[in-house]
């Protein structure tokens, strides 16, 4: 499989998130109770999907999920639950959750990430490398698997992977996050392969870009957040790659800006 260059992502004038292009599908978000994941969630919730909303902060999440009801009615499925510090066995129970109770899955965004440090790789504090590694790749892998039989139960399904431009080109003191990236990004990479003949599952990652959230804050504390796209802004290209109408996209790496 040869994998397309990075290239922007430009969204058909006549996708409308009111016209209900996810209607019927359950999808699963991570880091859905702030920042980008929020903004998915409610994308996605406002297209007409079933939204399964995971992240630990069990208040956040719920605001979330009074948001997602004001706007249209519908009531998300929340799942507290915490990636860096979850065991095997806790992603398997949730597998198993998720199996009895919905049966399957039409999509999975694994936004949740954590920044770290930014740090000189010869200074960098490997107890903060480790989590970072913990929070954006192992927990990538593990709800991959989790979830891939719930996805391929599906009669076609969309799996997007959040990741970031020190992830397609190094830059110096973004340490582990930015390697993480280039994980996240093989991993894709990989599973796209797997799957490309042999299952209805697309495979994709996402660059954002710049976004006014507080990851965002904490790397660029001098910033003007005000010059920045909101996650609102950004979060209907994630429905769209969600959607059928996204059905030509997969093994591809994106950038929204």
């Amino acid at each position: 499989m040869t994998i397309p260059l990075p290239d922007r992502l430009t969204l058909p004038a006549d996708f409308t998130l009111t016209a209900g292009p996810l209607v019927g599908h359950r999808i699963l978000i991570t880091g859905a109770s702030r920042g980008l994941g929020r903004a998915i969630a409610l994308a996605c919730a406002l297209a007409g999907a079933q939204t399964l909303l995971l992240a630990r902060d069990v208040r956040a999440l719920e605001a979330v999920a009074d948001a997602i009801a004001a706007q249209n009615g519908l009531e998300p499925v929340l799942i507290p639950f915490n990636l860096e510090g979850a065991t095997v066995t806790d992603y398997e129970d949730l597998g198993d959750l998720l199996q009895t109770q919905f049966g399957q899955l039409e999509g999975l965004v694994l936004n949740a990430g954590m920044l770290g440090e930014l740090s000189p790789m010869a200074n960098y504090d490997p107890v903060i490398w480790a989590r970072v590694f913990q929070v954006n790749v192992h927990s990538n892998f593990l709800l991959a698997k989790t979830c891939l039989p719930l996805l391929n139960a599906a009669a076609r399904a969309s799996l997007l992977l959040v990741s970031s431009a020190v992830g397609r080109r190094g830059r110096a003191y973004w340490g582990a996050y930015a390697a993480s990236k280039f994980a996240v990004e093989g991993m894709m990479q990989v599973l796209a392969d797997e799957l490309a003949d042999t299952s209805a599952i697309r495979v994709n990652s996402v660059n954002p870009g710049r976004c006014r959230t507080r990851m965002r804050a904490q790397a660029y504390p001098a910033e003007d957040a005000t010059r920045l796209p909101l996650p609102e802004d950004l979060a209907p290209a994630f429905a769209y790659l969600l959607s059928p109408a996204a059905s030509g996209f997969h093994a591809r790496q994106l950038d929204l800006q």
